[in-house]
């Protein structure tokens, strides 16, 4: 049996303090994994953010994500929204208060969005290759 004295001091000796982060995030974060074609590819980890739907409005309503990120709509609101991508790509069924919808963003590119029981209510989702500094 080993005895560790100073849990602390080891972990960062191990590089594994991670501010925060889990070491399970951190290590799928590093480990590359093989892709078909037998070239080897990093994961990271995946990202999420929230547009809040209230008072009528999307919160915020202009965005800027990475690629492969999750966006994720949540209504606030006590009537019903439905968010729809003006290009048709993605749609959302009526969300009632506290309902979500969520779509990833795999591709770089500008997707204006709306929300089809109320058009007025617009916003607009900026999504930058991944390795843009975001």
């Amino acid at each position: 049996m080993i005895k560790v004295r100073d849990p602390a001091r080891l972990r960062r000796r191990a590089g594994l303090a991670c501010g925060g982060l889990g070491i399970a995030a951190v290590l799928a974060a590093a480990v590359p994994t093989l892709v078909s074609n037998g070239t080897i590819a990093v994961a990271s980890a995946a990202r999420t953010a929230t547009v809040e739907i209230a008072n009528f409005k999307f919160a915020p309503p202009d965005l800027t994500v990475p690629a492969g990120t999750t966006v994720v709509w949540k209504n606030a609101d006590d009537s019903p929204h439905r968010v729809a991508d003006i290009g048709g790509a993605y749609a959302s069924p009526a969300l009632d208060t506290e309902g979500s919808f969520s779509h990833i963003f795999a591709a770089p590119g500008v997707y204006a969005y709306f929300c089809s029981l109320h058009p007025y209510m617009k916003g607009k989702i900026v999504v930058e290759p991944a390795g843009a500094g975001s």
